[in-house]
This record gives C-alpha cells, structure tokens and sequence, in this order.
C-alpha cells in the first residue's frame, strides 16, 4: 500500500468528523473542519499555477520537479492547514526557522527555490527586506496577528485566500511519490532541504508504523478503524513546528484521531500558561525537547498552582533529557512516564526509550525495526555486542536525498551490503542485548590527544550539578591536545559556584580525559527556537574566552 496523506486525512475526517484536531486558546477546530480549511488553501494554491510539474521518475534524487512553499510561521492551526493544503495542492511544504535574521532567510528561501511562503505578519518586516532578491517567490499568503504590519504589496490576508477559493478538492490527485521537504537546523552547518517521498515519511513518522512493533498499516480502512477506537487523547505539542519531530507528532495525531494542543503563547515558553492549558484540555502528553523546555516545567508543576492530574507522559525529542530532569519529573507527578525518542531529519523516528519510577536512564534506547549500526567503513552492518562503535543508520523508508546537493546525498545515503540506507553521522554501540547506546554526533565530538569525547555525555555530567541551569560542550583548539573540552554554562537563579567545583562534580562519574579543560559562564544558554543546543554559538564562546 502506498499512501498519501489527503487521502489518510479525509477518511480519518469523514469517520471522526466532530472529533477536535487542533486546540489553541479560543480557537478549536474539528478534523473535517481542518479538512475543509486546508481544501481551500489547496484550490487557492492550484488557482495560482503552483503544482506538480517533473513527474519523480524523471528526477534524480536531489531534484524537486515541485513548487515549494515556505512554513515561516509559529504554531497554530494555519501551519497544520499549510502543510495539508500544500499536499492536496501537489506543492512540496517546508519549514523556516522564524528566528533567522536577514541573510539566512535569503538564503534558505532561494536554497529552496520557493515559489510561495506561508507568513505570520509579524515577520513581514522581514520578508520585505529579501523580496527584491527572490524572484521566483511569487504567491505571499499572511496570516494576521497582533504585530500591526500590514499586508505586503502582492500579498492575501490568510483568511481571505480561504474565503475566495472552493472547498473542494483541486483538481489534482496526490502522489505518494509527492515530496515533503524537512529542512535540517543548520546548528552545526548551513540548513539542508532532506526530500522525502510523501509516503515514506508517512510510514516512518505520521503514524503509518508502529515503532515499537514494526507493523506497518496495510490500507486506509485499518488506519480509520485504529481512529475510531482510540478515545482522543489530547496532546500539548510544545517545540516549535519548524522542528521536524513536532511536526511529525502533529501528523500522527491527525492520523491517529487525537487532538493537539498548542499554546496560545508564540514563540516563547511560559511554563505557567503551559500547565493551565493542560490542566483546561485535560492533556494526557506533553513533547519537549530537552531539559532547556522540561525544566520550566518541572518548576511550575512544582509550585503547584493547577491540577496536572491528567499528564501521563513527557515526550521528549531532539535534544538531551538528562536523568536528573527526568526523575524530578517523576518525582513531582506520580505515575508519569518520561519516553525519549531519537530521530533526525534524514531518519524519521528511530528509536525510543522509557523512564518510569525506579527506571529512570539516559542514552540506552530500543531500535525501530529498521535501525542499525554500520561499521566505520560503511562496508557492513554490526552484529549487537561488537566491539567499538559504528554510525547509527536507518534502512528505508529513507529520503530520495538532499535538494540541489547530489555529493552530500551520496555521503549520507550509500548502499550497503545492497542496501541503501540513511547515516547522519551519530555514532552508536549495538549492544549485546539488542538495545543501542547512542553515543552523540560525530560532528560534535571532540578528538582530544587523540582519544574521543563525546559532547552529549560530558553535558549530563555536568547538567546533574543542582546549580547548573543549562549547558553545552564544545571544542577549541590547543597546542598540547589538539582541541579541548570547553563547557559552557548557565547557573539557576542566585546559585554560585566555580569552574573547578563543577569539573570536579564530571569527574564523579567521567574518566579524567573527559573533564572540561575550562568552564565558560554565560547567563543563558543560545539553542535553536525548537531548543536543540548551537554547537556554532557555543564554539565562538569558547574560543573567545580562551
């Protein structure tokens, strides 16, 4: 079966049509009016020449034969309508990071060719700077908001362009083979645009496979069944959609027929609001990414001022959740479960991990199905309990390859052993036991007299220091080691504390040749707006320091 997503989603809102899909404040709109809504932003879309226009079997995998539109904005039922609307279109959606300033904007808008963008108005200002320079970037869609700009030349207000089309389908049939384009964080480089078929990234992360199982749905029918039975759990989707995974979370809800919930606080997170909505919508999942968004949390659940009752889970994704947060969590709602999944934009989900009261632990996870480890060479894929560590990889679904980069595409998906696969560059152990102990990305990690550290596992040291607010390791260069370990830290609120005492604190639990060679205190911690650490930002740190 190769499946598309409008036809997943129509026939999940013709069976649930009353159910809620999206929540945000006052706003609560159900699946079929979600499917209506995005029918007209797909007519308007077709009304406007974008489409389908190289069929995928004459393309490499590096080439789009799509228009694109740009998602440039926060969450809220617009950018779940723009996703779908640019699928029932034939239209390849995207993600842009809300937080780049003018150049990396330019940049990412014309790496991807975009014909359209899909914008909050508060970012107009910004658009406007970069228009001359894009000339392909011809269909403007604002949505309006509270910032006061308004309309760019050329541009049609959000809902006036929903209004002014039908809301039947256009005339047009998707494709599995239709693309959804992820584009990479650039934290550690410049942003990549990762090409997927529409129905590969449907079963490796919209909810066609079940991860801990394997199963994968074999028709609409048994994905429509699965709807109706589940009891619409709501779900507080936190990270911003920009970020691959809480897009993917979206998807699944939709697909799985449940609700999410977005904050009505954009593109900022006030933990406060965040444990009312819940406590209002009797949320039983909230996602995070890391301690940098589960630690706010943790503080407000503490200060105890609504019921959390019904909060079951605490999904986290895309950043490091360390042990100390997730048993502060547990400690503070009882019965709650912390799962941790790994994922990147060229895998979809891989793996997952559980923590529940008296098992709480980091870094060991459970693979999916179709997740290894392949030797350095990438001349073979590892037997668990070999020795050493390998590239952790993903066999398909995997993505057609990177827009415009036919090098890179080969780089990260080659064949082995006959099989195509997808490695990003995070280093692994297949452990004896068939878990996999995820060691950190090799981008990152440090070569330090000639022994390897990985950034990940001296962070955790460090961040189970109960004045450590937040951290993140980094490299510079040294004339004795080559490079050095460098930590970069911010304290809690009125604790003090030195370099030394905090390095002897790692050293409880890391071998001395992993132990920063220096601490760098800052008052805050620069990470992506989905909360992902920046490597880049916390290497000038260190350098400028030394």
């Amino acid at each position: 079966m190769q499946f598309t997503v409008p036809a997943v989603a129509d026939a999940i809102a013709a069976a649930i049509p009353d159910r809620p899909l999206i929540i945000q404040g006052d706003r609560s709109y159900t699946h079929a009016e979600v499917a209506e809504r995005s029918n007209r932003l797909a007519a308007f879309l077709h009304g406007q020449g974008l489409g389908c226009h190289t069929p995928r079997a004459q393309l490499a995998g590096h080439q789009s034969g799509q228009d694109l539109l740009g998602i440039y904005a926060h969450n809220g039922p617009e950018y779940v309508e723009g996703l779908l609307g640019a699928f029932r279109a034939r239209v390849a959606p995207f993600n842009v990071n809300y937080r780049y300033v003018k150049n990396e904007l330019q940049y990412l808008l014309a790496d991807a060719g975009a014909t359209a963008l899909l914008y909050h108005a508060e970012f107009a200002p910004r658009v406007a700077e970069i228009l001359g320079d894009l000339p392909q970037l011809r269909v403007l869609i604002q949505i309006a908001d509270d910032s006061g700009h308004e309309l760019l030349p050329g541009a049609i207000d959000y809902d006036d362009a929903l209004a002014s089309a039908s809301a039947a389908p256009p005339p047009v049939q998707a494709d599995p083979d239709d693309l959804y384009v992820l584009y990479t964080g650039g934290t550690t480089g410049m942003p990549k645009g990762v090409l997927w078929r529409q129905h590969d990234i449907f079963v490796a992360s919209f909810g066609g496979r079940d991860l801990y199982s394997g199963h994968t749905a074999a028709s609409v029918e048994e994905l429509v069944e699965k709807a109706r039975a589940n009891p619409g759990m709501t779900l507080m989707i936190l990270p911003p959609l920009m970020h691959g995974a809480a897009q993917w979370g979206v998807m699944t809800a939709l697909t799985t027929g449940q609700t999410v919930l977005f904050s009505e606080v954009a593109g900022r997170l006030d933990a406060d609001v965040v444990l009312a909505e819940i406590a209002r919508h009797r949320a039983g999942v909230v996602t995070v990414v890391g301690d940098a968004v589960a630690r706010p949390l943790a503080d407000a659940i503490e200060r105890g001022t609504v019921d959390v009752s019904s909060l079951n889970v605490v999904a986290n994704g895309g950043a490091l959740l360390t042990p100390t947060t997730k048993q502060r969590l547990i400690d503070l709602k009882p019965g709650l479960i912390v799962v941790d999944g790994v994922g990147s934009s060229e895998t979809g989900a891989q793996m997952t991990h559980m923590s529940a009261p008296g098992a709480v632990s980091t870094g060991i996870f459970k693979p999916g199905p179709d997740t290894f480890v392949v030797a350095e060479g990438l001349d073979r894929v590892l037997e668990p309990g070999h020795d050493g560590d390998g590239w952790l990889a993903q066999r398909a679904p995997v993505p057609l390859g990177y827009k415009g980069d036919p090098d890179k595409t080969a780089r990260t998906f080659p064949v082995v052993d006959g099989t195509r696969y997808a490695i990003p560059g995070d280093r692994a152990r297949h452990l004896a036991d068939g878990t996999i102990q995820l060691l950190g990305r090799d981008s990152v990690t440090i070569n330090s007299g000639g022994e390897k550290i990985f950034a990940e596992e001296v962070e955790t040291a460090l961040a189970a220091h109960p004045a450590v607010a937040d951290v993140v390791v980094a490299s510079r260069p040294s004339d004795r080691w080559g490079q050095e370990v460098v930590a970069v830290v911010a304290l809690t609120a009125g604790a003090t504390v030195d370099a030394e005492e905090l390095i002897a604190h790692a050293g409880t639990t890391l071998a001395r040749y992993k132990l920063p060679k220096a601490v760098v205190f800052r008052p805050v911690i620069e990470r992506s707006p989905a909360g992902k650490a920046d490597y880049r930002w916390a290497r000038e740190q260190a350098e400028q320091a030394q």
